[in-house]
């Protein structure tokens, strides 16, 4: 069953993006963003002004490969989309918002959100890669914008020992930038480390990191926290101790944005999806209340 109703369609959106030369997703006043560029384009095709709902949202410098949003489009303008050709209309409007967005900003598909998707609140996961050259041999001046270049060698042992530290359901405050209201209560259901031997990645520090959701900058933080840690500067008593801070501590750098892209977003079966997004904002409203 689609998500529509007699006066809007829900089209689900799956797209990519270089964060480089955007402001983060949000979209902010005189800044690009993403956020900003996919709504106006929306506005620009489907002649009606279109607010969208992201899973993530992510920050300045941050890349996607696999971001999903969410967007209630007129059904009017809808079903008018394809014009004279045999396009769907989810087809065509991918096809007509690929012509009028930049080159670092692409939408890989469009659908018909199932009944009850909301890209945000349905979502279960999300899974981030951060990618490090830590050595001369792999520093890529090509890559350069999508790979984070660390001045020492790390040991992944280390990094996969401190890690390990971190997993769970907890309170990550010294690892979130604070935002009035907002819990900081998240459940990090992996955070692990590679060298990669064959690939595009061969040789670099490849860290996955997959939670329920991510609080501004959590992940770049947790990557600052074990870095230390893979560089042998730190030991895992003082990372157990910054972690246990009840708010952001500048003992943690935030790392750098450009090695991190948000890889993809999950969602239980179509059924699940309705419930999924009514739980998770009673969660958050709850946990925001302080009950």
């Amino acid at each position: 069953m689609s998500d529509t109703t007699g006066d809007a369609v829900r089209a689900r959106l799956v797209l990519s993006y270089d964060g480089t030369q955007f402001a983060g997703w949000a979209a902010q006043p005189s800044l690009r963003t993403v956020q900003g560029e996919l709504e106006a384009a929306l506005e620009r095709v489907v002649r009606h002004p279109v607010r969208v709902t992201v899973a993530g949202r992510t920050d300045a410098g941050v890349h996607a490969r696999g971001q999903v949003a969410h967007a209630d489009i007129p059904r009017d303008a809808w079903d008018a989309m394809p014009g004279r050709s045999d396009r769907s209309p989810a087809q065509a409007l991918r096809d007509r918002l690929d012509a009028v967005t930049g080159d670092d900003l692409v939408i890989g598909e469009v659908t018909v959100a199932p009944h009850g998707f909301d890209a945000r609140f349905s979502a279960t996961e999300r899974v981030y890669r951060y990618r490090i050259s830590d050595s001369v041999a792999t520093r890529d001046p090509l890559m350069r914008t999508h790979v984070a270049w660390f001045p020492k060698p790390l040991d992944v042992d280390a990094l996969n020992a401190a890690s390990a530290t971190l997993l769970g359901l907890r309170d990550f405050a010294a690892f979130c930038r604070a935002r009035e209201g907002a819990t900081t209560i998240r459940d990090l259901k992996e955070f692990s480390w590679e060298r990669p031997a064959s690939g595009a990645d061969a040789g670099l520090a490849v860290a996955t990191v997959r939670a329920d959701a991510f609080c501004h900058s959590m992940v770049r933080s947790l990557v600052g926290a074990v870095t230390p840690v893979g560089e042998g500067r730190r030991d895992l008593a003082w990372l157990a101790s910054v972690a246990s801070s009840p708010e952001r501590t500048s003992a943690i750098a935030v790392a750098d944005a450009r090695g991190l892209t948000l890889e993809s977003v999950a969602y239980p079966a179509d059924d699940a999806l309705a419930s999924r997004a009514v739980a998770t904002r009673a969660r958050r409203q709850s946990a925001e209340l302080g009950e």
